[in-house]
């Protein structure tokens, strides 16, 4: 992902002039990072219904009483989720997957409090150009819509007859985190001067490998939101094919309908975006390892190949031992790496291009 600003002549000649934003933008990447975990942990463990009001303010403070507890328990017992899933459900049970709903609001506030923190100093002092910062702002407002979204999301999950949350607004949760998360990797590399001079190489491929990361990560939350990874869990083959029958993959009424709420739909275009979002990184290695070996672009995609490779066999595994709740971390936390790497070879890319 590339910043649409100039290039600023400090950023090249004086190294460290930027060194205090760039450690501020890869802490709030970091953060954001371990917020995707920790909202991958809420989904699995079935936490996210579990407080159902949006206080942004007040919702800060945790039931601190046994009235407290009674009355946020309450609350939640008039949801569908319980009503419908969870019936004698005991306080401590509830407890549990209260505290990871509220663990993960929390860590969201932080995450915007750092920000905004950051953003008023580079602001105040004035350590980049008016373009950047304007561009900073607008990540910010992406970072208070994303808050919106996750509201949004779980509001959804509180209808009548819901036990879950909506897969569209799970998948737009997740996809928004993943914009915002490669805004701020994208910012933060193109701060950091390179080591050495380098040509751009394969621009073209490396944009559309970032565009297929963003689609898988989509699909992904498709995937989690429709719990497709919980049917289905054999590899190579599923429902005993190769490529399942279409009386498997279309059993909607309405067309479109099966590729957000159909199971076998959903995991089998997960598992296609995969292999393509594979052939095409590994063919983007031997390319540049061929054209300019040991370069900047060569290694970068070499890491790139690499660590797609690893995400695909830790999905098969996730998939065949039915989403165990490391596992379907572990594979969510190393999307986001990918998508990282895929980012920092796009923004590398250009910033070569523009010499």
């Amino acid at each position: 992902m590339t910043i649409a600003l100039d290039r600023h002549p400090s950023i090249i000649l004086q190294g460290g002039q930027h060194a205090g934003v760039r450690r501020w933008l890869w802490a709030v990447a970091a953060l954001v990072f371990v917020m995707v975990v920790v909202g991958g942990a809420t989904r699995l463990t079935g936490s996210g219904l579990s407080i159902t009001e949006w206080k942004p303010i007040t919702g800060a403070l945790p039931p601190l009483s046994a009235e407290a507890w009674a009355s946020e328990f309450a609350k939640y017992r008039a949801s569908p989720q319980y009503q419908l899933l969870n019936q004698g459900m005991s306080l401590g049970e509830f407890q549990f997957i209260y505290w990871w709903e509220w663990g993960h609001r929390q860590l969201g506030r932080f995450i915007g409090l750092v920000y905004l923190g950051g953003f008023l100093v580079v602001a105040g002092l004035r350590l980049l150009s008016w373009r950047q910062t304007l561009v900073l702002f607008g990540m910010g407002l992406l970072l208070g819509l994303q808050g919106t979204i996750g509201w949004i999301m779980v509001a959804s999950g509180l209808q009548p007859g819901m036990i879950a949350v909506a897969p569209v607004k799970l998948t737009l949760h997740l996809t928004f985190a993943a914009l915002f998360f490669a805004s701020v990797v994208a910012f933060a590399t193109f701060l950091t001067p390179p080591r050495r001079a380098e040509p751009a190489q394969g621009r073209g491929m490396a944009w559309l490998l970032l565009a297929l990361l963003f689609g898988q990560i989509a699909l992904g939350g498709l995937v989690a939101g429709s719990r497709a990874g919980f049917v289905y869990n054999t590899w190579p083959l599923m429902d005993g094919a190769l490529v399942p029958g279409v009386e498997t993959l279309f059993v909607r009424p309405a067309f479109w309908e099966n590729f957000v709420d159909n199971a076998a739909l959903v995991q089998f275009n997960h598992r296609i975006g995969a292999y393509l979002l594979l052939a095409l990184a590994l063919w983007h290695m031997l390319s540049l390892r061929r054209a300019a070996p040991g370069s900047g672009g060569a290694k970068r995609a070499t890491a790139l190949a690499g660590l797609t490779l690893s995400q695909a066999v830790l999905g098969i595994v996730t998939l065949l031992l039915v989403v165990p709740l490391w596992a379907g971390l572990a594979h969510q936390a190393l999307g986001f790496l990918v998508l990282a790497m895929g980012v920092v070879h796009v923004t590398r890319n250009e910033g070569a291009s523009r010499g």
